[in-house]
C-alpha cells in the first residue's frame, strides 16, 4: 500500500506533522506566535494547525537570505543551499510502499488550499530541494543551488527521481537520474515564507505528487 508522510527532524528522530497539527506554520524571529514583517522571511518554523494557533514541535528553520543562501536557525550569517545537510532541511517528504518501486515525476506545489492550480494567497514562498545525506556542512551536496518560487501550476518545484532511503540515490536530481527501486523514498526541502500583506495567511498549502512504478 502506498503512503506519503510529511516529517520534520526533531532532536534526532522523525516527527510526523499529523501528530501536532495540519502542517507547518511560519513565525517571526521571536518564535512561536510572533509575526513576520511584510516583505521579510520567517525566523522560526513550527508544526501547527491551519490557523497557526496550536503549538506543535519546532522544525528546522531555513530563512531565505539571497538567491543561493539561507540562514539556519538563529544564525546571523547564511550558508549556501548545497551545504545544508538533509537533517537540517525544513521538511522530509517520505513515500513508502509494501513493494519496492521507482518514483518519478515528483513535484511540489504551493497553492491556495482549494485548487492545486492556483497560487497561495498573500504569501511569497521560496523552496529548494536539499540533497545532502552527509551530516557536515563542510561538504557540498547536489540539490538546488538557488531557491525556486513555486505558485500553483505556474511554477512547480521538481524533485529528484527515486532517491531511496534518506535520499542516498538522488544524485544531482537532474543529469544523474536514479532508477532505484525501494520500499521507501525520501525527499528534503528547505521552505521559507514571506507575507505580502499583514494578517494571518490561511489560503496557503503545500501539495506533493509523484508517480510510482
Amino acid at each position: 500500500m502506498a503512503k506519503l508522510d510529511f516529517l520534520i527532524n526533531q532532536t534526532g528522530f522523525d516527527y510526523d506533522l499529523k501528530l501536532g497539527g495540519s502542517g507547518l506554520a511560519f513565525f517571526g524571529d521571536a518564535g512561536f506566535g510572533s509575526s513576520v514583517e511584510v516583505g521579510q522571511y520567517q525566523g522560526a518554523t513550527f508544526v501547527s494547525d491551519g490557523g497557526g494557533t496550536a503549538r506543535g514541535a519546532q522544525a528546522q528553520n531555513v530563512k531565505f537570505l539571497n538567491s543561493a543562501s539561507g540562514i539556519l536557525g538563529a544564525s546571523a550569517s547564511g550558508i549556501g543551499l548545497r551545504t545544508i545537510p538533509n537533517y537540517q532541511a525544513t521538511l522530509n517528504i517520505r513515500f513508502t510502499h509494501d513493494a519496492a518501486v521507482k518514483a518519478q515525476n515528483c513535484e511540489l506545489r504551493i497553492y491556495d488550499r482549494q485548487n492545486i492550480k492556483k497560487a497561495a494567497s498573500g504569501v511569497t514562498t521560496k523552496v529548494a530541494e536539499i540533497i545532502h545525506p552527509r551530516v557536515t556542512q563542510r561538504t557540498t551536496g547536489s540539490g538546488d543551488s538557488t531557491w525556486i518560487t513555486p505558485g500553483g501550476s505556474g511554477v512547480v518545484a521538481n524533485f529528484a527521481q527515486s532517491p531511496g532511503i534518506s535520499g542516498m540515490f538522488a544524485g544531482d536530481g537532474v543529469t544523474s537520474i536514479s532508477t532505484k527501486r525501494s520500499l521507501r523514498h525520501d525527499w528534503y526541502a528547505a521552505i521559507s515564507a514571506s507575507p505580502d500583506s499583514i494578517g494571518n495567511k490561511t489560503q496557503y498549502g503545500m501539495f506533493f505528487a509523484l508517480e510510482y512504478i
